[in-house]
């Protein structure tokens, strides 16, 4: 299958995502980070809308599904972005989890390569236990380190992956 221009804008949404969402990370300045954050929810929402209606339209229920459960979190995280770090936890907190949650159901069939799979898969066991620490009194912000932090290189690893496949040359 050939890329198509809403492919390109996919591509693209998760590439900005990807880059904005690490960079917010590791600002110290508040109101930068929750405009880098902004910038990358709202590229994120946009491409897996996207991506929803093209693996629904491929047949492929299981990936789309997950996509769309991908959007539904990521408008959790918006929601909390120009809180602050610590009032914005319980967005976070459901946004993660449904970011696993997507993770899972995106990376379970074979759609994508092994490797895209796996990261995706490492990337939602980081998000589901950073959330059962918080669930369980642990003090974790977005930001902490080693959890959730470690989660967020997979994640990027994967929406790389997935831009790989959306942008390949037809074979």
């Amino acid at each position: 299958m050939r890329s198509s221009p809403l492919d390109t804008v996919s591509a693209s949404g998760l590439a900005i995502g990807g880059a904005f969402g690490l960079a917010g990370t590791f600002v110290e300045s508040a109101p930068l980070r929750e405009t880098l954050w902004t910038i990358d929810g709202v590229a994120l929402v946009v491409a897996t809308a996207l991506l929803t209606m093209k693996y629904q339209r491929l047949g492929n229920d299981s990936v789309a599904a997950g996509f769309l459960t991908f959007v539904a979190g990521e408008s959790l995280l918006l929601s909390g972005n120009a809180a602050g770090l610590e009032a914005s936890v319980p967005s976070y907190v459901g946004g993660i989890s449904l970011w696993a949650a997507a993770l899972v159901l995106i990376s379970a069939p074979n759609t994508f390569a092994l490797w895209m799979r796996l990261t995706g898969l490492v990337a939602a066991i980081l998000f589901a236990v950073s959330v059962g620490m918080v669930l369980w009194g642990a003090p974790l912000l977005p930001t902490s380190a080693p959890l959730p932090a470690a989660g967020y290189p997979f994640l990027v690893l994967t929406f790389i992956g997935w831009i790989w496949t959306l942008m390949k040359p037809e074979r």
